[in-house]
């Protein structure tokens, strides 16, 4: 039976991002995008919650909480409420914990965990998107050739957070499989290009990888010789950004009904105005029917099952969903919403990347 009223524990997490969401990344989320970057303060104050190493096993330094893929879309879309550069900042040791966690063997989990528990923010990173017009998640042009070890080649881009980060999750083709490898700082042959300028995200700091004949050793392919469930984990990655996707759309919405309710046009809200009416409604539903496909997903997911229908969908419907619903956000506020001093340009130029954000989250 599929139930829509979150556990106890998901109302507790769900309030807690809020919270800090409201107070603190809603405060500091246009100055950041101006600065191009995040005070440490902020992220070192959401590492504090624990919602991100939470699924370390204790014995490792971690909470050892149970893994739950639809409590992670309940956070991811409060964050990205909040800010999404900030959200994939916070989240994005995501990206290296989770596969390690559930599809690492013990010595690799052993060797690259526990200093991911510690009391101050710890960077690490995936490597997932390719720079080419015609990339295909499921067809990587990055190679990864066995030989003593394995020589990867390739380029990849938009990989948050690489410049800081001890080790990079690097996804690779090997031969008709798509597998995951441990590359860590200063391996031979990683070479990590200038900072990304981007259209939207500008406080989260991207970078280009480009891999010429990286050598590493063959316990560094995730999973050992066992290998990892790449579908599981592309599968997470959709749901968690079309879970950001709808709390950014969610951000729109909200500040242009209030606004909508606010604002006298002719001696009368210009909400009553049905053209103003129905686009606040048609973004409400779409907002909820975002949600309410990628629920299903991170449901069949919790379960153990193959939601990748159910994944692709919700992501689709999301990419197109944000984009709408932020543009409504601008229009709403007619010239008013095309000025920086409003958030919603921010929410719009934000928007138009989910398209491309295909592995930059994961829950």
């Amino acid at each position: 039976m599929i139930g829509f009223s979150p556990s106890e524990e998901q109302n507790m997490i769900v309030n807690t991002v809020k919270q800090f969401a409201t107070d603190v990344m809603r405060k500091k989320f246009r100055d950041c995008d101006e600065a191009g970057e995040i005070p440490a303060e902020i992220i070192d104050g959401a590492w504090e919650l624990g919602l991100v190493a939470s699924c370390i096993p204790e014995q490792l330094g971690g909470a050892g909480w149970e893994h739950s893929a639809l409590t992670g879309t309940l956070l991811a879309e409060e964050l990205a409420w909040g800010d999404l550069s900030m959200a994939m900042h916070i989240l994005a040791p995501s990206l290296a914990i989770l596969p390690i966690v559930e599809m690492g063997t013990e010595e690799q989990k052993k060797k690259y965990l526990p200093a991911l528990c510690g009391n101050k923010f710890t960077a690490a990173t995936a490597a997932f998107i390719e720079p080419l017009y015609d990339f295909d998640p499921n067809e990587f042009s990055t190679t990864a050739k066995r030989n003593s070890g394995y020589t990867l080649n390739g380029q990849k881009c938009y990989v948050p957070l690489a410049a800081g980060a001890d080790f990079i999750l690097v996804y690779a083709g090997e031969g008709e499989e798509r597998q995951c490898f441990i590359v860590e700082k200063g391996t031979k042959g990683l070479e990590i290009g200038e900072r990304e300028q981007n259209m939207g995200i500008k406080a989260l700091a991207t970078y280009e990888l480009n891999l010429k004949d990286c050598k590493v050793p063959a316990e560094n392919r995730l999973g050992g010789k066992k290998g990892s469930d790449f579908n599981r984990l592309a599968n997470l990655s959709r749901v968690a950004l079309a879970s950001m996707a709808v709390g950014v759309a969610r951000a729109s919405f909200e500040f242009s009904r209030d606004y909508a309710k606010e604002r006298h046009a002719f001696g009368e809200p210009i909400a009553s105005r049905q053209a103003i009416a129905f686009m606040l409604a048609d973004m409400a539903i779409e907002v909820d029917a975002a949600r309410l496909l990628n629920w299903e997903a991170a449901w069949k997911l919790d379960r153990n099952e193959d939601a990748t229908r159910e994944a692709c969908l919700a992501k689709s419907y999301a990419d197109n969903m944000v984009m709408l619903v932020t543009d409504y956000g601008v229009q709403v506020m007619g010239g008013h919403g095309y000025v920086r001093d409003n958030p919603v340009e921010l929410w719009f130029r934000n928007a138009r990347g989910f398209t491309t954000f295909t592995g930059m989250a994961i829950v």
